[in-house]
């Protein structure tokens, strides 16, 4: 079902002017029931006038007959020809006034972590321009020097499911163009769940190899060429000074 224009304040009449449940409200508005409880509570929406659906030919008033007798009867929009393909975005997405300053660190995040993207791609995401994208990634942009990586998601400037598709994507035309890819990349274009799920690779570092496995306390990983345990050097010996253990001080 398609979402009904300025669904916040549709709910908003239709809690202040029906006997519909919360269920039937957020159903139709597409909103969480319990959000659609917090209006009627004065929690949510405070301040917002109320848009009634069916002056504005959004919803009939029989539906609303029809949703006050039976508590499971789940409200319809109203056709509206004129409004047919509207739900399709064009052009590069919309980024509030109050979050386009942190698009540039968004910019560096996504080509550092994920160089794997197009500028296309990453345009969509978090609607930038490409010269910006493209000064970002030369590191030419008038502040660069300033600027910290910065998850995209984490600033809402996308969802986590567009970054995980917009990767797979990324993922897909390399094996098609039969790119070799490491295994660090390979871990970079699965999506957030999948990394998630991957089983950890502890990495050894080469000069340390085989050190994990001796103990300065266990006597037993001494040579096998050494018979006497009593050989067997602890910490402790090392800081023994003269006379700690009985022995009469040299004469000066």
């Amino acid at each position: 079902m398609a979402k009904p224009i300025m669904a916040r304040a549709t709910a908003v009449w239709l809690v202040d002017n029906t006997t519909l449940t919360f269920k039937q409200i957020a159903d139709f508005v597409e909103m969480h029931e319990l959000e659609v409880q917090g209006i009627a509570d004065g929690d949510v929406a405070v301040g917002v006038k109320g848009f009634d659906p069916i002056a504005n030919n959004q919803l009939e008033a029989v539906e609303i007959t029809k949703g006050e007798a039976d508590p499971l009867h789940k409200l319809k929009l109203k056709f509206n020809p004129s409004a047919v393909g509207e739900e399709k975005r064009r052009g590069p997405r919309y980024t509030p006034l109050s979050k386009r300053q942190d698009r540039p660190a968004s910019i560096l995040w996504l080509v550092k972590f994920h160089p794997e993207l197009s500028d296309a791609q990453i345009s969509k995401l978090i609607g930038t321009t490409k010269p910006t994208i493209q000064a970002i990634r030369e590191r030419t942009h008038w502040n660069i020097a300033n600027i910290t990586p910065i998850d995209p998601v984490a600033l809402g400037l996308c969802k986590q499911s567009e970054l995980d598709l917009a990767v797979q994507k990324a993922a897909a035309k390399k094996a098609a163009e039969g790119t070799v890819m490491s295994d660090d990349e390979r871990r970079k274009l699965v999506s957030t769940e999948q990394s998630l799920d991957m089983p950890a690779e502890p990495k050894i570092p080469s000069a340390i190899e085989g050190l994990e496995a001796f103990s300065l306390n266990d006597p037993k990983d001494d040579s096998e060429d050494s018979g006497d345990d009593n050989e067997y050097l602890d910490a402790d010996s090392f800081f023994n000074l003269p006379g700690d253990d009985g022995d009469e001080q040299p004469d000066v």
